[in-house]
């Protein structure tokens, strides 16, 4: 079963209009569960290794439309300040206006504009990114990990996502030049998301 799904058969009007009841069921409010998700990022160091970090406090909800999938949405705010690579100098350096600026664009933030169905469980969701007061779109690739629920009754979804971003396009154009050539941080970012949502009580 898909989050998303479509016809392949243009000639059965009546496949277009079937709803999976099992996908119908999907359809409501889902609150993003912290404690169970991961957002995080990879940078490319020195051009010889990569650094991993984690944004550790967020919000977010998904609207998900069973009956029309392409419908659903996505929404996540993320505290800058949360950033963490394991380096409190680091973390400082890029909560700093030389990167984030965390303490005059506390939030970064993600709103949703499409979703389109790739066949099977992956899945691609465009939306508008904003980072230092710069909004642009991006493209994550996602894969839908099912339904179900858990020992105490909540009902889940689950996402994993990557995509890609240049940093520079957001602003944050802080480097330093090696002496062998090349910069200290990579202009590329690799982002991860690891999502489990719980349905809203109705």
């Amino acid at each position: 079963m898909g989050l998303f799904s479509r016809s392949t058969t243009a000639t059965a009007p009546a496949a277009v209009t079937a709803v999976d009841p099992a996908l119908a069921a999907l359809t409501g409010t889902y609150t993003i569960d912290p404690s169970h998700s991961g957002i995080g990022f990879t940078a490319r160091h020195a051009m010889v290794t990569n650094v991993r970090g984690a944004f550790t406090e967020y919000e977010g909800t998904l609207e998900l439309d069973g009956t029309d999938p392409a419908a659903s949405s996505a929404f996540i705010d993320v505290k800058i300040a949360s950033v963490d690579t394991g380096s409190a100098d680091r973390d400082g350096h890029l909560r700093s206006a030389d990167f984030f600026d965390a303490e005059q664009f506390p939030l970064m933030t993600f709103r949703s504009t499409s979703a389109e169905a790739l066949g099977g469980t992956d899945y691609r969701i465009t939306g508008d990114l904003t980072i230092k007061g710069v909004t642009k779109p991006i493209t994550i690739g996602l894969e839908f990990n099912g339904a179900a629920k858990d020992p105490f009754g909540n009902e889940r979804v689950g996402f994993e996502g990557k995509a890609e971003l240049l940093r520079s396009e957001w602003g944050l154009t802080w480097n330093a030049a090696l002496e062998t050539g090349g910069v200290l941080v990579s202009d590329k970012i690799k982002l991860t998301f690891e999502i489990s949502a719980i349905r809203n009580a109705e």
